[in-house]
């Protein structure tokens, strides 16, 4: 078994800890070069096939290696043509990054710095695996981030007197530009309702006394439509002294009935008379009360609803709502 040497154990750990510094490996790359008796330490990362480099440096300035180099290998400066026999480097190569250390030393035997970076390849692979994950899954949360904005989607923490403990980027931009729900004194929320109000005032005692209390939905506003989920949180959330006992799950529309009509026209094929009764079929009314708010006759809206179950391919109304609040509309 080999045992590692102390230079090596030392760097192990702001090795792998690197990736979640800002700017990355910065303790890394300070102890790499004091254990080298370094001038300088640098971390460049690429794409695959890339030449642009992010450089990340710690002491003297080191110029990028582009030149070819295998994966894993130590290599000296001249075998990379660089202009200094001082230089080692290697080069680590994952997924879809391409990590490339070099070390310049002067003063400690090139052979010993060779042997740390070998030493090292392995981990080096590991670290530069979980940096891909990470960039992954910062990927993938961008586009779930913009869904969920596209969606109008965002949550609220609050306590047992209604003040926002805390809250997603969503919502605050939710909060600051909706006039149905506002942050009020003392960091309360706010529905512009007044038994709106009351009714989330009183969810929000009931869930601080019992946290198996069911969620509960509120309409709090129509046009645009707003709804929110009240339910009672399990985790305690700690803010200060203050402690989250509900989260409000909002959903908003952004866009008017008027462009809800618009754009089912256009994604349907619908006549605008028949768009004005698909958007407010969509909304939970009947027949009798589409047909009323609309002024047509029950049997006219009876002949459009068959039309527009035609066109969106819905079985009856509840196929409808799926089709429209749950469909490419509800990104619009």
């Amino acid at each position: 078994m080999r045992i590692p040497n102390l230079g090596e154990t030392e760097l192990l750990i702001p090795l792998h800890s690197g990736v979640f510094e800002q700017p990355m490996w910065v303790t890394f790359l300070r102890l790499m070069r004091r254990v080298c008796e370094a001038e300088g330490v640098a971390i460049w990362l690429t794409g695959t096939g890339d030449t642009d480099a992010v450089a990340l440096h710690d002491g003297a300035l080191i110029e990028f290696v582009a030149e070819e180099m295998r994966n894993g290998r130590v290599y000296s400066g001249e075998e990379i043509g660089y202009d200094d026999a001082g230089l080692r480097a290697v080069r680590v190569e994952g997924a879809g990054i391409v990590l490339t250390l070099a070390v310049l030393a002067h003063a400690s035997p090139t052979a010993k710095i060779a042997s740390l970076l070998t030493a090292l390849v392995p981990h080096l692979r590991v670290a530069l695996r979980v940096l891909e994950t990470i960039e992954r899954e910062r990927s993938r949360a961008s586009v779930s981030e913009e869904a969920f904005r596209r969606m109008n989607f965002g949550w609220i923490a609050l306590d047992e007197r209604c003040r926002i403990v805390d809250l997603d980027s969503q919502a605050d931009s939710f909060l600051r530009r909706s006039g149905a729900l506002r942050r009020g004194p003392y960091d309360r929320l706010m529905p512009s309702s007044p038994h709106v109000d009351r009714e989330l005032t009183a969810l929000a005692k009931a869930m601080a006394a019992d946290r198996r209390h069911r969620p509960q939905a509120i309409n709090i506003s129509k046009d645009p439509w707003i709804d929110i989920l009240v339910a009672p949180t399990r985790i305690n959330l700690l803010a200060g002294k203050d402690k989250a006992v509900a989260v409000v799950y909002l959903r908003g529309d952004r866009s008017s009935s008027a462009d809800r009509h618009e754009q089912l026209v256009d994604l349907f094929d619908l006549t605008p008379a028949e768009a004005r009764l698909a958007w407010s079929l969509a909304q939970g009314l009947s027949i009798v009360e589409a047909a009323e708010a609309h002024a047509l006759t029950v049997e006219t809206a009876r002949y459009y609803s068959k039309k527009i179950y035609a066109k969106t391919g819905a079985r009856g109304q509840v196929d409808l709502v799926r089709n429209i609040l749950t469909g490419v509309l509800a990104l619009a």
